[in-house]
């Protein structure tokens, strides 16, 4: 063999390769808090390099992968969105803009089958975790000194982007570390314990008193419900609420921010009467529409990339809310029943519950992506978030890596099962 086959040989070697491909989806976690544009020109990278990989691959299993639960219904969503396109009243350029938060679900199997593979799926969640610790820090600065801000957010004490991600980041980190604290207690490692509870609060300080999302009244009990679930006994369960109750209380008193946030909700439902546009109004006057819309569709939908268009003629001659133009109802069975209906909204709670099923059992891929879904499926109540780009891909990321961790942790243990046997 040549000198120059053989550099090239090596330097696409599988083992090696393995590697680049493992490295750049920790990137995309690093990147996700802070860059959409760098996860985005990242995700493309990550399949690309993924292509050197393709003689490695079971057929075989693939075909088994994709034709699992976890996989099908979200198969069956793609779809129905690209079928969705040929009975949209609406422009090419909206069907297409529909079809692609659509179009990355299908991310999912192929993390599913690389991670199954890979051993390296705790890097891709430290290096997401360590990215929100550092923005939760620089979060606490730009509130003191909001000239330093990355970005020119609306909101202050949010570096980058918004505060409804920022919340959706700190959420999952804050819940998610709390394993971690029990794992290490029962282990003797209270030094670590603690340190991770106080990451833990840190993250829940910052959502108090600096910026958080409305929403995460919703979906973070749901969050913590399910911590309490798994890991905690009834006495142990017991002095958490007490715990939970006693700062929630000391927050609610010293955290202005908080009470402000939670104080403005019947005033923006006033002015919704008063057809004034404001956060809750505009919910509200979406989800009236949608309904409408739905209705008036209910097995098929209205097509793929529809909404816009049906705003933009309820809207015209209107004032106010009334006139007012999205293509994002805020609310995730919506959006998908405005489009394609009945049938879609099946699919979707299908797709949601397969996911769930999936993440049965003990374990950190487990935790992981359980979190992850739920935090979505509640979340989603009050926004699009599976078809919102930055919730979206961490739907695709902490389902499709998780997923094939628990994958993995499902083929060894078969095969100890078989190797026992004989």
């Amino acid at each position: 063999m040549s000198a120059s086959r053989a550099r090239f040989a090596a330097a696409f070697d599988p083992v090696r390769w393995f590697l680049y491909v493992d490295l750049i989806a920790v990137l995309i976690a690093i990147m996700l808090p802070w860059s959409t544009t760098a996860v985005g020109t990242l995700g493309f990278v990550w399949l690309l390099a993924s292509i050197p990989l393709l003689p490695t691959l079971d057929v075989k299993h693939v075909v088994r992968l994709l034709a699992s639960p976890a996989c099908r219904w979200l198969i069956a969503i793609f779809v129905l969105a690209l079928v969705g396109t040929l009975w949209a009243d609406s422009p090419w350029r909206d069907r297409l803009q529909g079809i692609s938060p659509v179009a990355r679900l299908l991310l999912i199997p192929i993390l599913f089958y690389h991670f199954e593979r890979s051993k390296r799926g705790m890097w891709v969640f430290l290096g997401f975790f360590v990215s929100c610790a550092l923005l939760m820090v620089l979060s606490w600065i730009v509130l003191l000194a909001p000239e330093l801000k990355l970005a020119a957010t609306a909101s202050d004490g949010v570096p980058v982007k918004n505060y409804i991600d920022q919340s959706q980041e700190f959420s999952l980190c804050m819940v998610g570390v709390l394993s971690f604290v029990v794992a290490f207690w029962r282990e003797g490692r209270h030094m670590a314990g603690v340190a991770c509870a106080a990451l833990a609060l840190a993250f829940f300080l910052n959502m108090a008193f600096v910026a958080s999302a409305r929403g995460a009244l919703l979906y973070l009990p749901v969050m913590l419900a399910l911590f309490a679930f798994l890991y905690l006994d009834r006495r142990t369960f017991a002095l958490l609420v007490v715990g939970l109750a006693v700062i929630a209380t000391a927050v609610w008193f010293s955290s202005p921010y908080l009470r402000t946030r939670i104080a403005a909700i019947p005033i923006e439902y006033r002015e919704y009467e008063l057809n004034i546009p404001a956060s809750t109004g505009r919910r509200l006057e979406y989800w009236q529409k949608s309904l409408r819309y739905f209705s008036a569709s209910p097995i098929f939908g209205n097509g793929t990339g529809s909404i816009r268009t049906l705003f933009e003629r309820d809207a015209v001659g209107q004032r106010g809310l009334a006139a007012e133009v999205t293509r994002n109802p805020h609310n995730q069975t919506l959006n998908v029943a405005v489009q394609w209906g009945l049938l879609g909204v099946v699919l979707l709670y299908a797709m949601w519950l397969s996911h769930l099923m999936l993440f049965r059992g003990v374990g950190m891929a487990s935790w992981i992506g359980l979190l992850v879904v739920a935090q979505n499926i509640a979340s989603s109540m009050l926004n699009s978030h599976l078809f919102d780009f930055h919730e979206g891909w961490m739907y695709v990321l902490g389902v499709g890596v998780a997923g094939g961790m628990k994958l993995a942790e499902r083929r060894s243990r078969v095969v100890a099962e078989a190797t026992d046997s004989t």
